[in-house]
């Protein structure tokens, strides 16, 4: 490697991790406050939180892994080109096919990536996900018992606690009701309990403390009432549900079982539709990280003399709107109304000559700008409002 393949390595490594992690983090952040209302409405754990998140990390790189590619790349030659450096680049003969070759050797290995993510660990993170989100509603994390509600448990148990401390291990305001095989019932009231595990998994042991106990027998002609500083009482526990098998989704599908449901005759139609589509879309999006270091370039020379940075938003703009049109393709080929491979590999074709078309006009014509008109455009109406700004016509007065 040359020292302008290192220098051009280092300046797209910095902007493009940043981008990445910032890209993740503001993902992440958006669903975290769901997540906590999640939980927090369920009664569970809070770091079951962070498991859901880490979870949703695969499906968040998924995305910005070619978004920050696009702006590290970009933000590079916007910088070559801003401080004169591709200028003198161009002088002595490197071309912009030359630059690209450590834009392509990152692309080549985020393309990897990006491939195992979405084909392999993002299906099975999402199973996780899902899974998680199964046992925090029907308690298997330890959420069953909501402060301050009922909560019916096997064998007409009723249990409802007024405040939780220490993370759920010290219970105060505590109150039972419990009925019998025979037709009694017992009512508990205590100040504080715990929970104990048995040897027997459909049970638990209420270690009750400072509380009264009511027990209703028909053997008996009035209830019995005792006042206790310690009490045990079992409480029966509901039987664990098993979570379904992973597929039930064609997010939880890896790339090879995809392939093998869509070339099966024997399946049904829309299950040989969804999973095609979903097999076409992951390969489109791994195949457009190729198409975004041209885009970078195209986007990321600014004209001549010109701090202008709308290239940098317009390109946010276009790998968004692309990975859109993309979703609804592969909404269409679900739906059986467009085959999937054409209603995705159409938009890719279109985009791949949109792109192709922006890098020769930087590379090859001669003073060549692809979005010349738009820079240009642009210059009109930042003047436009400038002149109409009450500073600028205090100035125009003055002078």
């Amino acid at each position: 490697m040359t020292s302008i393949d290192r220098y051009m390595a280092r300046l797209i490594a910095v902007p493009l991790i940043a981008n990445l992690v910032i890209a993740s983090m503001l993902l992440a952040l958006d669903r975290m406050r769901i997540l906590f209302d999640f939980v927090a409405t369920e009664g569970g754990p809070v770091s079951v939180v962070w498991q859901l998140l880490a979870n949703l990390l695969p499906e968040y790189l998924g995305l910005g892994i070619p978004i920050g590619l696009l702006l590290g790349v970009l933000l590079a030659f916007r910088r070559l080109a801003t401080s004169s450096e591709l200028d003198v680049m161009r002088a002595v003969g490197i071309s912009y096919n030359r630059l690209l070759r450590v834009p392509y050797m990152f692309a080549l290995g985020l393309a990897l990536i990006n491939l195992a993510i979405v084909g392999y660990v993002q299906p099975w993170a999402r199973y996780g996900y899902e899974q998680l989100q199964f046992e925090l509603r029907t308690g298997a994390l330890g959420a069953s018992i909501k402060v301050g509600e009922f909560t019916t448990f096997p064998r007409g148990a009723i249990v409802r606690i007024e405040e939780s401390q220490d993370s759920g291990r010290n219970l105060k305001g505590i109150f039972i009701h419990q009925d019998k095989a025979n037709g009694g019932w017992l009512a508990v009231t205590a100040a504080s309990g715990r929970f104990f595990a048995t040897g027997n998994p459909d049970e638990i042991i209420f270690r009750l403390s400072q509380g009264t106990l009511v027990d209703a027998d028909p053997s008996f002609k009035a209830p019995r009432v005792l006042t206790f500083t310690s009490h045990n009482l079992p409480i029966p526990l509901p039987k664990p549900e098993n979570f379904r098998g992973r597929g039930g989704r064609n997010l939880e599908l890896t790339l090879p079982e995809l392939a093998r449901i869509g070339g099966d005759r024997a399946a049904p139609d829309e299950l040989r539709d969804t999973s095609r589509a979903a097999f076409h879309f992951r390969l489109v999006e791994v195949a457009t990280i190729f198409l975004l270091p041209m885009l970078a370039v195209a986007l990321g020379v600014p004209p001549k003399r010109s701090p202008s940075a709308l290239g940098v938003f317009l390109s946010i703009v276009i790998i968004v709107t692309y990975h859109k049109i993309n979703e609804y393709a592969q909404s269409l080929g679900s739906l059986g109304l467009v085959d999937p491979l054409i209603a995705l590999w159409v938009p890719f074709i279109l985009f791949a000559g949109l792109v192709i078309w922006m890098y020769y006009t930087i590379a090859y014509v001669p003073g060549g700008q692809p979005i010349g008109w738009l820079e240009r455009g642009a210059s009109k109406l930042g003047k436009l409002v400038a002149a109409r700004l009450p500073g600028h016509r205090k100035a125009r007065t003055a002078s």
